[in-house]
């Protein structure tokens, strides 16, 4: 898997691991499960910045922060896939209603 692969073949090598074992589960808990591995993300920030006692110039990551964001990345593609939702189509979407929200009102923030 060291080659780069689109968000689709992402989402069918993933597809295929739940698959192959046995990982499916029910969209509350691929949902529980995301929301445990971002607040995992934030962990990692607040201890590379002891708390916010380091200045953001001075705060170095370390590579746990990476995982972490990999972890919740599968995460949301496992969530995905428990509702069928395509997601390279997804943010594609989301791509253009931003670009045209920004076009429009000069910001990507709604309007609400």
């Amino acid at each position: 898997m060291n080659k780069k692969a689109s968000i689709s073949e992402l989402q069918e090598q993933i597809s295929t691991l739940i698959d192959k074992y046995q990982l499916s589960r029910d969209i509350n808990i691929r949902y529980i499960d995301l929301t445990s591995e971002v607040g995992e993300v934030g962990k990692e920030i607040l201890i590379s910045s002891n708390y916010g006692n380091v200045k953001e110039k001075d705060i170095h990551y370390s590579k746990d922060l990476s995982m972490e964001i990999g972890d919740s990345l599968f995460s949301l593609f496992c969530l995905c896939i428990s509702v069928d939702i395509d997601l390279e189509y997804a943010i594609h979407k989301v791509l253009q209603k931003y670009e045209n929200r920004f076009e429009k009102n000069k910001t990507i923030g709604s309007k609400k």
